[in-house]
Order: structure tokens, then C-alpha cells, then sequence
């Protein structure tokens, strides 16, 4: 709509006629008629005039279409704004998930670990050596002979560095050897099964 069919409008919107319009301007009657018409337009000041009057900004008045580019940029901000907190939650849930994954992994890994190393089974190595009596335990996995527990003389753990070992089978053959080397014997009793509770 051009700026004279808007002053038209407004002005029969508002009850006036040309001449109350054209007494509030300052301007003639016949100017009011020429700018509806669309044979000249106001000046700036006289369109500061007019928007004052109808109570209206000078873009709606000249129908500049900043309302429509003001909608345009909010929604685009909108959109976007949109767009990045799907990314936040699809990234917060993806964490998540990966993580109760990962702890479930780790689970499942520690019990096939578990379940792959055999029966629980306690040992015990008596050694005589220089006069002296000395015996450790171990209790250990059958299959991979990783040692769950262990314990007895420390004299044969200090002697041997036992607490570098995490083998039970090693350890027996280290205890051994070390004995053996030195003049001693050792015996070692029949692995048990360890009774689950």
C-alpha cells in the first residue's frame, strides 16, 4: 500500500476529513487530497506529523515491512536456537548412554573374566629351611592362577618379593626354587577347591 492510500485509510479510520487533517498539519486541504491521490507525498517532517496524529511509527505509515523483517530474524534466532538445544540434549544423552555402557561393559567383563578363570582353589607351601619352619597360602583362580589372596611367613614373601608376583603358580615355583637353591625343601599340599559360601 502506498503512503497516500495509507494516509486515506487512517485518516477515515479516524473520523477526519481532509480539511480537520490538513488544520492539524498545517497544510491545505488540496495537499491532503494530493497525497491520497499519490500526486505528492509529505515531507519528513509532515510524515513526523502524521504518525504523530494517527498514533502509528513512520515504518508503518511508509509500510516498510520492518515488522515482517523483525519476525523473519526471530524466527531464524528461534530456529537456530532450536537446532543447537537438540544438539546439547542429543550430546548430554549420547554421554550418558555411553557411559552406562561403559559400566556395564566393565561389568559383564569382570564376570566373564571371572567365569573364564576357573574355580576358586587354596594351596599352601611348607618350607623347611636352616632349621626353621615356614608356610604361605594362596587362594587363587584354577585357570589363569591370578591370586585372590595370600598370606603366611613374611620371612618367604620378603625373601622372594612375592608382591611383584600375581601368579600363584609362579609364586609356588619361586618359593620353591629360592628354598631349594639354599639347602631347604618344600612341600606343597594338593590344591582345594575353595566351598563358596
Amino acid at each position: 500500500m502506498e503512503i497516500g492510500n495509507k494516509i486515506q485509510e487512517l485518516r477515515k479510520k479516524n473520523s477526519m476529513s481532509q480539511e480537520e487533517l490538513a488544520e492539524k498539519i498545517g497544510v491545505a486541504r488540496q495537499t491532503i487530497s494530493k497525497w491520497e491521490l499519490g500526486e505528492t507525498s509529505p515531507d519528513l517532517k509532515q510524515a513526523k506529523e502524521l504518525s504523530k496524529i494517527f498514533k502509528i511509527s513512520l515504518d508503518e505509515l511508509t509500510n516498510n515491512d520492518i515488522k515482517e523483517v523483525l519476525i523473519e530474524k526471530t524466527s531464524n534466532t528461534e530456529q537456530l536456537a532450536g537446532l543447537i538445544l537438540k544438539l546439547i540434549k542429543f550430546f548430554v544423552i549420547f554421554t550418558i548412554v555411553a557411559f552406562v555402557l561403559l559400566i556395564i561393559t566393565s561389568i559383564l567383563y569382570k564376570n566373564v573374566r571371572k567365569n573364564n578363570s576357573g574355580r576358586l582353589m587354596d594351596v599352601n607351601i611348607k618350607c623347611e629351611l636352616h632349621e626353621e619352619s615356614y608356610s604361605y597360602e594362596f587362594r587363587y583362580y584354577e585357570e589363569t592362577g591370578q591370586i585372590t589372596e595370600a598370606g603366611g611367613d613374611g620371612y618367604l614373601a620378603n625373601i622372594t618379593n612375592l608382591n611383584k608376583y600375581n601368579d600363584a603358580y609362579q609364586s609356588l615355583d619361586i618359593i620353591d626354587a629360592y628354598v631349594k637353591n639354599n639347602g631347604g625343601t618344600c612341600q606343597k599340599s594338593e590344591p582345594k577347591p575353595v566351598e563358596e559360601k
